[in-house]
């Protein structure tokens, strides 16, 4: 099934780039200006996060501001091409420690989205690079090396980790390992299906655009997320949970009373879903609708109201039992608790707190997440990876930066990989010890390495 590009090839366009125009360094060595400048200011962060958590943050004072690094930066970007050329990454970190902030103005103009990571059983990873939006690809990325992969632009992996789902032009691909024979194949949704009698909408002109895609633990069926709608694909074609009836109903009288040359069409801002390890339960939603969960046979089971204001995201914990639904506003968000055993005909209105719905986060607004153990841990709008228990006890954070686009984690619960929406990948190694001085965090983890996809760049970067 597979077929890969060097992305290696053609790194010798690197050397006749320009480096932005700015401020010289003040300082004879910048490696070492940037150096002292990271250190120093990581060591605050954390300082001040520790007094926050333990004595309140008004005892913490005034979060410390990042020195003035900017200027540093092209040196930067010189270093990392340079070790990436000549294949010398292995201190890189240590002698240019990562920090955000500096690459803020940088990040504007050359990151982009990383929707999708997986981490694969021999530790190498799958990424669709490039928002869902945008013309992009998928690459494997094992050691040092980072290959195109042909013939699909966007993937997914079931929540037990068996099969693949693939988008390809003509249909959506299901494979039994990333690299294994394709098991199932369906065709894209025509938007057409399960409307109310007596409305219709024009069919699709192109497939819609993924923003998940995930085969049922079984491999014969795949949730299809899209803004322009969230289908069950099936051998016997494509069956539609959202927009629900309701929805749809209401939308045409919308268009008939107010805009009536208009023809209907859907759009579903925030549309997200995810579904069971055990393939018992779907739950789906988007900006404008509750917490859905359909049951395997894709009847609507339970609505649940959202505690902030927007339905975001949904996860199932690794065995199944509890379902955590986060909604937000703006970057702020709350996550509530469901366990898997009362989903049949809950109900529950939007903002009312109810003992069956106990918020377990309070301020994420979570773009992904995975669980392990005993705790989810979940990656918001500010960059950060955060851990908590089931009952909601905060355990741990770590600093990554930009708003984390996905993550996935080993079997074995000890790798993390996160990507951002401002193009990098990281790599984190869980409790493997003290972290490094320059890593913004609370917990026992380090991060080993940070891939980085930028546009204008014409090889991927390692730090």
């Amino acid at each position: 099934m597979k077929e890969v590009q060097d992305l290696s090839a053609g790194f010798q366009e690197i050397v006749n780039l320009k480096p932005p125009k700015t401020m010289k360094s003040t300082h004879s060595n910048p490696q070492i200006e940037w150096r002292k400048k990271a250190l120093s200011y990581t060591g605050s962060i954390n300082q001040y996060v520790q007094k926050g958590l333990t004595e309140g943050w008004e005892a913490a004072g005034a979060q410390p501001l990042c020195p003035k690094m900017e200027h540093l930066v092209p040196d930067l970007l010189s270093a990392l091409r340079e070790a990436f050329r000549t294949k010398t990454t292995d201190r890189l970190r240590e002698l240019w420690p990562p920090v955000h902030e500096p690459l803020l103005e940088h990040l504007r103009e050359h990151g982009q989205s990383i929707p999708t990571v997986c981490l694969l059983e021999d530790g190498s990873i799958l990424a669709r690079i490039g928002s869902p939006y945008d013309g992009g690809h998928v690459v494997h990325i094992s050691g040092d090396s980072c290959e195109k992969v042909r013939g699909a632009t966007f993937f997914g992996i079931s929540p037990n980790r068996h099969f693949f789902a693939w988008a390809r032009p003509d249909r959506v691909s299901v494979t039994e390992g990333w690299e294994g024979v394709e098991v199932a194949s369906f065709k894209w949704p025509t938007g057409q299906e399960d409307l109310p009698a007596g409305i219709e909408v024009p069919q699709f002109d192109q497939p819609p655009v993924p923003t998940r895609l995930i085969p049922f633990p079984d491999g014969k069926r795949v949730l299809l997320v899209s803004s322009r709608g969230i289908f069950v694909l099936a051998r016997e074609g494509a069956k539609r949970l959202l927009p629900t009836d309701d929805e749809i109903i209401e939308q045409h009288r919308y268009i008939v009373e107010e805009n009536p040359q208009k023809e209907l069409s859907f759009q579903l801002p925030m549309d997200h879903g995810a579904i069971s390890p055990d393939g018992k339960f779907i739950a789906v939603g988007h900006q404008m609708s509750l917490h859905l969960v359909f049951d395997e046979n894709l009847n609507c089971i339970s609505q649940i109201g959202h505690r902030s204001e927007y339905a975001h995201y949904a996860i199932f914990s690794s065995d199944s039992k509890m379902l955590a639904l986060n909604s937000c506003h703006f970057y702020y968000g709350r996550t509530i608790g469901v366990q898997v055993n009362q989903l049949p005909g809950l109900v529950t209105e939007p903002y009312e707190e109810d003992e069956r719905t106990p918020l377990i986060e309070n301020g994420a607004r979570v773009y992904a997440g995975v669980h392990r153990g005993d705790e989810f841990i979940i990656g918001d709008a500010y960059g950060y990876v955060r851990a908590f228990d089931m009952a909601g006890n905060p355990r741990w954070q770590h600093f990554v930066g930009s708003s984390i686009g996905d993550m996935d984690i080993s079997p074995d619960g000890k790798t993390l990989v996160v990507s951002t929406y401002a193009g990098f990948i990281s790599i984190i190694k869980l409790d493997a010890g003290e972290r490094p001085a320059y890593q913004i965090g609370t917990g026992n983890h380090i991060e080993q390495r940070r891939w980085i996809f930028w546009k204008n760049e014409p090889t991927p970067l390692i730090w």
